[in-house]
């Protein structure tokens, strides 16, 4: 039996944009691709799942309260709603992160389901063995993500051209994709999953 595939979209939420409260530079520039894999997975009838960054208005993970972050996703604004250039299917399946106000929440492994069942346990209930990476940020939540799930057992491939960094430090997207991989972690892009599909 073939591996069951997953897709995972990170974080692709108007703060996290340019024009945000913690703008990606060029962070919607991976939207075109996104909306391409998503697509793909959609017609091959395969999960997709959406993490969205989900804070309380009093957190830990925002400078105000100790933290390292401008604040930034609150529940149900605008900058924690979805880019408006993102194109999600119906049946994706959203997880949100971020809510303990004593955690950062980076890893979409610490996300849940609006029923409160978390990521790992919606991937298992689906058999999902293997999940494809994208979004935001490369240096941090697509980084935690990432090895989390190699950690919990699962097989990971980065979508290299759907992902992008923070890069506080010029190098740190550069260093993340390089301990993901060392970690075990394959790299792709849309070109070589065509390719493998032709």
């Amino acid at each position: 039996m073939k591996t069951k595939k997953a897709l995972l979209i990170v974080d692709v939420q108007n703060d996290f944009c340019p024009g945000g409260a913690l703008g990606v530079p060029e962070g919607d520039k991976i939207i075109p691709k996104i909306n391409k894999y998503i697509k793909i997975f959609s017609k091959d009838k395969l999960p997709i799942f959406a993490t969205r960054d989900w804070h309380p208005v009093r957190t830990r993970h925002f400078k105000d309260f100790g933290g390292s972050w401008p604040v930034h996703c609150i529940q149900n604004t605008r900058g924690a709603a979805f880019h408006p250039q993102l194109k999600l299917s119906p049946d994706i399946i959203l997880v949100y992160k971020g809510i303990d106000p004593q955690k950062d929440g980076y890893s979409a492994f610490e996300a849940e389901d609006d029923r409160g069942i978390d990521l790992v346990r919606l991937l298992k209930k689906l058999g999902i063995k293997e999940i494809y990476i994208g979004g935001l940020a490369t240096d941090y939540c697509v980084k935690f993500t990432a090895l989390e799930a190699l950690k919990q057992g699962f097989k990971v491939k980065i979508l290299l051209d759907a992902i992008q960094g923070v890069n506080l430090k010029p190098k740190d997207s550069e260093e993340a994709i390089k301990l993901i991989l060392k970690k075990g972690a394959k790299k792709i892009t849309l070109k070589d999953l065509l390719k493998k599909k032709g």
